[in-house]
């Protein structure tokens, strides 16, 4: 973790460690950059923008240069030009304070299960019933091609590497290069209906998407 903020970072790092997750904070952006390019054995990194020093969005290229780590957005600037940038220039996920530690968390959780599983040009799930082909850009249910535009390609793909896990809506903006980033959330529910109804012509004998009320969507 790269947190200025000793409190913050002592919060922070004693409630993870009640989840058996280690945590190594840098106070200076500089000596946890320099420590990356040493130390290949961390699997995540937790970034503040308001660093001293340098920007947290300045950083992000100069640590993209020496290390592919997973990067969580952690701060207290919440203008949506801060988010588009800080995942454009190679962030994972974005944050914004206060939150509570437990959704941290639960990111981290996501996003280490996901880089866990080998990217191939076909992929399997814990939900079996789909497959997806990266490669050709299609997922496939029960045998089927789904008929997908891109951005439906890219939120249902999102959905099944989750394995279940609630995706909020603004996460199917940042991971689509195919939704404008000024999409309102209104668009990836008209997204999302599309989907079911593609799904339900080849399989309408469940419903495989769950919406979670103020949230997002769920893979069931």
């Amino acid at each position: 973790m790269i947190e200025d903020d000793l409190e913050l970072a002592q919060i922070i790092t004693d409630y993870l460690k009640s989840f058996d997750i280690e945590v190594t904070n840098f106070d200076s952006p500089y000596l946890g950059l320099s420590t990356l390019g040493i130390q290949k054995d961390y699997e995540l990194l937790i970034l503040d923008l308001t660093l001293p020093e340098i920007d947290g969005l300045e950083l992000i290229p100069k640590i993209r240069k020496v290390s592919d780590i997973p990067i969580i957005i952690s701060s207290a600037r919440d203008d949506i030009l801060d988010k588009v940038m800080g995942l454009e220039r190679g962030a994972d996920d974005y944050l914004p304070k206060p939150y509570n530690p437990r959704e941290l968390q639960a990111r981290i959780k996501a996003i280490l299960k996901r880089i866990a599983v080998p990217t191939e040009n076909v992929q399997t799930t814990n939900n079996s019933a789909f497959t997806i082909k990266s490669d050709d850009l299609q997922i496939v249910l029960k045998g089927e091609v789904l008929s997908l535009t891109l951005a439906e390609f890219d939120i249902l793909k999102l959905l099944i590497e989750r394995n279940g896990a609630v995706v909020a809506r603004e996460d199917f903006i940042y991971a689509s290069d195919h939704i404008e980033d000024d999409s309102s959330l209104k668009n990836i529910d008209v997204i999302i209906s599309r989907i079911r109804n593609k799904i339900s012509k080849i399989d309408d004998s469940k419903t495989y998407i769950k919406s979670v009320r103020g949230i997002g969507y769920q893979l069931i």
